[in-house]
């Protein structure tokens, strides 16, 4: 199944955003990585509709001329990038929203907050239902929780699964992205679970 019609496939509508008066969101999340995608540029210009980027590469030396050439090529394709971890660089590319790694989450809302435009978009990772807790206080319009299911990247992390997975949406203070080993085989899987959108690298990729 394409990237396409995973939006009707998993009621994305009838999911977790209806109870939340918040932003329009992306119903798709790609998350950079420096290791599996290097370059993210080709695979962003192939995004579907209503997709987002989270560019980490968070040790990659180009980091701040990627998130230039990324929020670039959002603009013309109408695409939000978020950058992960750093405020002051989102601030300077002029990047659409941030993301706040899980320990930054644990914080409060800390110094980004400062940093932060009233249009950006806020993500946060979760783990666990008080992360997603955290995550809304710490100010966050959405929360990426991981792992749904087993994912190369961290073969030995428990796995959530579907109906945990499905539960924690319910009882989220705010929605909430499938993220972790979600595949075009796997995200079948996830119909009906609440999710608000999907998130990864790997199911971009096929």
């Amino acid at each position: 199944m394409s990237l396409t019609n995973l939006t009707s496939c998993l009621n994305l509508d009838l999911g977790n955003r209806r109870q939340f008066d918040a932003r329009a969101l992306p119903d798709f999340i790609l998350m950079t990585d420096e290791k599996r995608l290097v370059d993210p540029l080709p695979v962003v210009r192939s995004l579907p509709e209503n997709s987002a980027v989270i560019l980490r590469h968070y040790g990659f030396p180009g980091r701040e001329d990627l998130a230039v050439r990324l929020v670039a090529l959002g603009r013309r394709r109408g695409i939000p990038i978020l950058i992960a971890g750093d405020a002051r660089l989102a601030q300077k590319v002029g990047a659409d929203g941030l993301h706040i790694p899980e320990y930054l989450a644990a914080r409060g809302p800390g110094r980004w907050r400062a940093w932060r435009r009233p249009d950006w978009l806020i993500t946060a990772a979760a783990h666990s239902p008080a992360a997603l807790f955290r995550a809304a206080r710490s100010g966050a319009d959405a929360a990426l929780l991981a792992p749904v299911f087993q994912t190369a990247s961290h073969p030995d992390s428990r796995v959530l699964g579907c109906l945990m997975f499905a539960t924690w949406c319910r009882e989220s203070p705010l929605p909430v992205y499938a993220l972790g080993g979600v595949s075009e085989t796997s995200q079948r899987r996830l119909k009906g679970s609440g999710a608000a959108g999907l998130a990864g690298v790997g199911v971009f990729l096929i």
